[in-house]
């Protein structure tokens, strides 16, 4: 069983989109990673490695190996859902209907009047109002309405945490597990975290099924996790929805109308614009992984990813325009695709042959596309 780590949630809710990362081991299958020109067994396609949020762009003139990658992955900054560019995101829900007592204090912060709303909600987080403490919390983390405070906004998410409030639990976990701001406590953070992911929090419900597996290496973890990844895959989590699909196809003893919905659960994460989910879209419309092959969408799908500066799906793109599969072969695109994959060190020696093959005008066009792309 390969090794692989991602750990990418998008926190959503109450408060405000926070993406966070750590590491994740054995999440099973291994992938093919040559042409995808011909059939591979559906139970073969693997988790991805090493999520991380974005990699360094290489200098588009030189033809360099990339630097090495850190060994572990630690929470990041912030990444809001608009931000994943190129995204066709699904329309938002309508809107429902809402009869209960209204939180002044949060009116005033989506409003932008935050002094207003820092006034209305330290009096109630005093009292012990567990959401005016997470909004107390989160403006002292963001500066809004005050000079930024991280070491007494991480009092006042304790306190909310310990009130049950669910996104405070979640954010406090992840405090908890950096040791930032707080010491560092590892079971007092997968303890905030199951509770944050019991009480339906989408994020947590993700990070929580991350640790499932990685405390849990084999499929024992990956059944433990299963519950929680769908539940974040039907509140959007695309991480989660991609996790979802590669787990329907990969575990034996998923019930078969599961393993049916593989397909669109990994569509859904690609249509969110997570570039994983649409490279792997591509692969599996290429190569009839959980349905029928379609190479013209299985084009469409790595082209989107290839664009978005996914380096695999560059690699494979440069593949179906050499055999001529889901559109006209195109010389100078296959070149200027594995160029481009080529110096941000994905080797690939077919491509290699191929390129080393044509004459040199049509490298000297691929090149210059290759600038072009980098450069636009």
């Amino acid at each position: 069983m390969a090794s692989n780590r991602f750990f990418r949630v998008i926190l959503t809710g109450l408060l405000a989109s926070v993406v966070a990362s750590a590491a994740l081991t054995d999440l099973a299958l291994a992938q093919d990673t040559r042409a995808v020109t011909r059939p591979i067994d559906p139970g073969t396609q693997q988790m991805k490695k090493d999520r991380v949020e974005t990699q360094p762009v290489p200098d588009a003139s030189k033809d360099s190996e990339p630097e090495g990658q850190a060994d572990s992955i630690v929470p990041s900054g912030g990444v809001e859902l608009y931000q994943r560019m190129g995204a066709i995101l699904p329309p938002a829900p309508p809107e429902k209907s809402y009869a209960g007592p209204i939180d002044e204090a949060y009116g005033a912060y989506q409003r932008g009047l935050y002094a207003t709303a820092l006034d209305r909600a330290l009096t109630r987080a005093g009292a012990g109002d567990a959401a005016a403490q997470t909004l107390v919390a989160e403006m002292m983390t963001k500066g809004f309405g005050l000079k930024r405070d991280a070491k007494t906004a991480a009092f006042w998410y304790k306190k909310a945490a310990e009130g049950g409030d669910p996104a405070a639990m979640f954010q406090y976990a992840l405090l908890l597990m950096s040791g930032r701001d707080v010491p560092r406590d590892k079971k007092q953070a997968d303890d905030f975290m199951r509770k944050a992911a019991e009480a339906g929090n989408s994020s947590a419900q993700f990070n929580w099924a991350q640790i499932l597996v990685s405390d849990s290496p084999g499929e024992k973890g990956l059944h433990l996790a299963l519950p929680f990844y769908e539940k974040a895959a039907a509140q959007g989590v695309a991480d989660a929805q991609y996790a979802v699909a590669q787990l329907y196809v990969a575990l034996k003893d998923v019930p078969e109308q599961k393993k049916a919905r593989a397909r669109q659960w990994m569509e859904r994460a690609a249509k969110a614009g997570f570039d994983t989910a649409q490279l792997d879209m591509g692969i599996w419309l290429v190569n009839g992984v959980a349905g029928e092959r379609d190479y013209e969408k299985g084009f469409e799908w790595l082209r989107i990813a290839a664009h978005r500066g996914n380096v695999a799906a560059q690699n494979k793109l440069a593949h179906l325009y050499i055999n001529a599969l889901g559109t006209r072969p195109n010389p100078v695109e296959a070149a200027k695709w594995y160029v481009l994959s080529r110096r941000a060190g994905m080797q690939d020696p077919e491509l290699e042959d191929f390129y080393l093959g044509i004459n040199e005008e049509t490298q000297k066009q691929a090149i210059e596309a290759a600038n072009r792309f980098r450069r636009g």
